[in-house]
This record gives structure tokens, C-alpha cells and sequence, in this order.
């Protein structure tokens, strides 16, 4: 029976890191390609380590008992250039405009963190620049849809008493991309392979701080139809932030690829094996 826990523990064990952020068991891809035109990799920049990413999102609060809380939150985001280097996309591969929306759902503690436990990140290339426009929504969901990851269990960040993310704190996104999840002639791995075929998990980590006077279209956009608000500054009224409530922040941060770890799966199947071989043996 000891045997039995001790084999079933290290199974729950890596099942549990798989589950909890499968990013966390990854190594960052570093020197792919992307190619904002999905024109292939003949044409494709090397990507050292990051795209660049900026953009803004309504978060919605709804206590839970005690210090809990859950939360929705809807983003938009856009991406001109890789690794801060200035080599914007739309300039140098002219079409290559880069959005994505973000619809994710979790929960937290007043006073100290949260967590995402699921959503989607869905990225588009769009040959006309629409961003920040009343267009779809925000200009953010028009176009070719390039890429669609699965909001994966963790990350997160630091809160503060009423759940707004600490000024400037970093939140942290794991996510994957199943095979098929992914458009060709767009993501590359270092050999020149269309990552189209696989699937690939990414990090995302981003800068929040509280925006306090979002503009018209900001409200109308990504609060009342992305969001689905409907209160104040939706139909009727004045749109202001609620601490603990509903607030409106903007993000600035980085966009990375990453690989599984093969020693993560290795170990689940020893884990099982051994769980196999004891049935076995208990059997007889």
C-alpha cells in the first residue's frame, strides 16, 4: 500500500505541474521566425526572443466571501515590432498589421494575488491597420485569424485591497496552441519548421496600471460591446472605475514561444508505468 502512495503521489505530482501552467515545465524559444504577411519563412524575421505587445482591458470583479473574489477580464492587443529592436511590422512588411483580444476568467485574494484558471488569446493579421478604431471590436478582431492559445491554470499577479493589480506589477499568462491552432506561414522555429504543425505553449508577461480616464472610443469598444458592460458609460451615465468593482487598466509587455520540457512527460510516463506494474503485480 505504501508503494501504491508513494507511485500514485508522483503521478499527482506531475500531473499537477502540467495542470497548473504547463509553460512552467518549458524552455523559451529563442530565435524563431514570424512572418507578419504569412508569407512563409524565406521571408520571415528571426524573432530573438519576444514580440513586443501593448494594449488595454476591462477587468470585472465579483466577490466570492471573505477576501475571495473571481474576475473576467477582456483585452485587446497589438504588436509592431519584436524584441524592442524598432523593426516595426507594418513597415517593413506592409499589410502585417498584428492584433489579438483576450477573454480570460479567474479568481484571487484582496490584498495579494490572483490567478488565471482559462480563456483564449485569439491573434489576427489584418492587411489594413485598424486598431484603436470603432472597427469589429477596437480593430482588434478583423482580419486573418493567425493563431488562437488556450488560456492554460496559473500566472497572474499581485493585487491590491480592492483586486486592481499593483501599479506597474507584472502580470504573467501561460497559454497553449494546439496542432491546428496555428495559421502556416506565420511562426517558425529556429530550423525553418512551420510551428503550424505542432502545438506550442507561450508566455505573456505585461505591465498593468490603472487607466482613469479611458477615451470614448476605449469605452464604447472594449468596455460595452467586448466586455459586455452594461453600466455607467454603457447606454447611460458617466463610465468611472470602481475599485472592487470594475476597473479599466492598460498593458505594455512581451509575447514568447516556448517548448515543453520532453524530462516533464518523461517522468509522467514512468510515473505511470510503475503505477501499471504495481496493478500487475497486485493482481497476481
Amino acid at each position: 500500500m505504501k508503494s501504491m502512495k508513494k507511485t500514485l503521489a508522483t503521478i499527482a505530482a506531475v500531473v499537477s505541474l502540467g495542470a497548473v501552467g504547463s509553460a512552467n515545465a518549458a524552455s523559451v524559444l529563442n530565435n524563431w521566425y514570424f512572418n507578419p504577411i504569412g508569407g512563409g519563412y524565406a521571408t520571415a524575421q528571426q524573432i530573438n526572443e519576444f514580440l513586443d505587445i501593448n494594449g488595454n482591458a476591462f477587468i470585472d470583479l465579483t466577490p466570492t466571501g471573505g477576501t475571495g473574489f473571481s474576475f473576467t477580464e477582456f483585452g485587446v492587443f497589438n504588436s509592431v515590432q519584436a524584441d524592442g529592436n524598432a523593426q516595426l511590422f507594418p513597415v517593413n512588411y506592409p499589410g502585417g498589421n498584428i492584433t489579438a483580444t483576450l477573454s480570460a476568467f479567474g479568481a484571487g485574494t484582496f490584498s495579494s494575488g490572483f490567478q488565471f484558471t482559462g480563456g483564449t488569446i485569439d491573434i489576427y493579421q489584418n492587411p489594413v491597420n485598424q486598431y484603436a478604431t470603432a472597427a469589429g471590436i477596437y480593430g482588434a478582431n478583423l482580419g486573418n485569424l493567425i493563431g488562437s492559445f488556450q488560456v492554460l491554470v496559473g500566472g497572474g499577479g499581485a493585487v491590491d485591497a480592492s483586486g486592481t493589480p499593483i501599479a506597474n506589477g507584472q502580470i504573467t499568462l501561460f497559454a497553449e496552441a494546439l496542432a491546428g491552432s496555428l495559421a502556416p506561414g506565420y511562426f517558425f522555429d529556429p530550423l525553418g519548421n512551420d510551428l503550424s504543425a505542432g502545438g506550442i505553449l507561450a508566455f505573456a508577461f505585461t505591465n498593468a496600471n490603472t487607466v482613469g480616464s479611458p477615451n470614448a472610443t476605449m469605452i464604447s469598444e472594449i468596455i460595452c460591446e467586448g466586455a459586455g458592460f452594461t453600466g455607467n458609460g454603457c447606454g447611460a451615465g458617466t463610465y468611472a472605475n470602481a475599485p472592487g468593482d470594475y476597473i479599466f487598466v492598460s498593458n505594455n509587455g512581451q509575447f514568447k514561444l516556448a517548448v515543453p520540457e520532453p524530462g516533464s512527460l518523461a517522468l509522467l510516463g514512468i510515473g505511470l508505468l510503475g503505477f501499471a506494474g504495481f496493478r500487475r503485480n497486485r493482481a497476481k
